[in-house]
């Protein structure tokens, strides 16, 4: 996310339960994105994995 083009207005988020996916549902927040819905959560016999949808504020500015 760090060149030039314009944020998509929604994305998901996936990955493993773990801080490396909490830090990258922060920086999509600091960018100015804001939580859509609730986590899913699912296990894939190994771990878990969780998605978070996410929406880039109305007024499409970051938040910082």
């Amino acid at each position: 996310m760090g060149d030039d083009r314009e944020l998509p207005r929604y994305r998901v988020l996936t990955g493993p339960d773990d801080a490396s996916f909490c830090w990258r549902v922060s920086e999509a927040l600091d960018l100015g994105y804001e939580l859509h819905g609730s986590p899913s959560v699912t296990f894939n016999g190994d771990r878990v994995i969780v998605a978070q949808a996410l929406v880039l504020r109305q007024d499409g500015h970051a938040g910082v």
